[in-house]
């Protein structure tokens, strides 16, 4: 029996792997870097509830592990320049947690772990760099000359996808200006910081910026929303960081940096999610670029993970055409949700700033006020009907 071939041992590519397993499909699983290879930072700090639910269907305990060593809190705040505008402490859930946090190596490592107990072959040092596709399987060539040959492929090969650029599919969207950094910041043993989500406008520490802290296991995440005209120097660099650190956190936490990086706001969905003979899927970052607000990324790209290897377990280019469907549909609304919350974080028109200004002033005393200035920046709550249900 043929394998199915997987690209790209991220989180997404190693979901799609456990689905195609829990079917009982032979999968091998192409990575272009090698073994043990480090992985940086915690790009994707929240691993939700829908998403938890999918991974337990993948490999039953899985979601228990996870949360075992994730974070949930139960208290979120809002500050817009220095004051409260919104403060609520949930109960504690009595069943699975609406969401947990840790980081993104973390998440790999049980992802990994639950692969290599299910019987997934990996292949190490495997950059793919040709696909040929036609209506009984596909073939994929290594830089190295190595081929591959399955009944499908699905390809999660992230933002730069070589699956997706041999097959001629293009990304469709827009980049917004500015850029974020990004920091992870292990705690300080004894004094760790409250356990609680807390958002920023426009943070008078930092000049007026915005900045969210979230907390994960064993430290936290700061996102600096920097201008358009800001050189990247001055505040994405390791050096930058330490400079602007002690007046958002305080004193003490300039030699606990784990990791430093940007990003820019990309809103990106690929023109089709399979090939014209539907035996390879794009999943993840190979068919999606979000932005992080929201945590639309990984959970979507695994939401497409088990659409996709529900579509492999079917075996007809039906099954596969739907996938195509059904998972770009929520791709696009999730890119339209981005866009919402992208409109109030870097609002263009000055309405928007008044509004925020105006909701500010009023929330002692209007509570949805607060409400909105909490909610507005991860956009949509509710999730599309394409999605099957799922909010992803």
């Amino acid at each position: 029996m043929n394998s199915v071939l997987v690209v790209g041992a991220g989180p997404v590519g190693l979901s799609a792997a456990l689905a195609l397993r829990a079917r009982g499909l032979p999968v091998v699983l192409l990575e272009a870097d090698p073994e043990g290879r480090r992985r940086p930072g915690s790009r994707a700090l929240f691993v939700h509830r829908e998403t938890l639910h999918l991974l337990d269907g993948m490999r039953p305990g899985l979601a228990d592990e996870i949360t075992s060593y994730g974070r949930t809190w139960q208290t979120k705040r809002t500050l817009y320049r220095g004051r409260e505008v919104y403060s609520r402490t949930f109960p504690p859930p009595s069943g699975p947690p609406p969401f947990t946090s840790l980081r993104q190596v973390d998440t790999e490592r049980f992802l990994l772990a639950a692969c290599e107990d299910a019987g997934v072959e990996f292949v190490w040092g495997a950059r793919v760099e040709g696909v040929r596709a036609d209506p009984s399987g596909v073939v994929l060539t290594g830089e190295d000359g190595r081929t591959w040959t399955g009944t499908h492929a699905v390809a999660a090969d992230g933002a730069r996808s070589a699956v997706r650029r041999e097959l001629g599919i293009v990304l469709q969207g827009s980049h917004a200006d500015g850029f974020h950094v990004v920091v992870d910041i292990a705690d300080i043993p004894g004094a760790e910081l409250p356990l609680e989500r807390v958002f920023h406008y426009e943070h008078p520490g930092v000049g007026g910026r915005s900045v969210m802290r979230v907390p994960f296991t064993g430290g936290f995440q700061l996102d600096l929303q920097c201008r358009d005209d800001d050189p990247q120097e001055a505040y994405g660099t390791e050096e930058a960081v330490r400079a602007w650190l002690p007046d958002v956190v305080g004193e003490g936490y300039a030699e606990r940096i784990l990791w430093v990086s940007t990003y820019r706001f990309l809103r990106k969905v690929a023109a089709t999610f399979t090939d014209p003979h539907h035996r390879v899927l794009l999943v993840g970052e190979a068919a999606h670029l979000f932005p992080p607000f929201g945590a639309r990324g990984m959970n979507s790209g695994i939401a497409d993970a088990a659409a996709a290897a529900e579509a492999v377990a079917t075996g007809t280019a039906e099954a596969v055409a739907h996938f195509a469907e059904v998972r770009r549909a929520a791709a696009l609304f999730n890119s339209a949700a981005a866009g919402t919350a992208l409109d109030h974080l870097r609002p263009r028109r000055r309405i928007v700033r008044v509004k925020q200004r105006a909701a500010a002033a009023l929330a002692p005393v209007v509570p949805w006020c607060g409400a909105w200035l909490e909610h507005a920046p991860y956009g949509p709550r509710g999730g599309s009907p394409a999605s099957a249900g799922r909010k992803y």
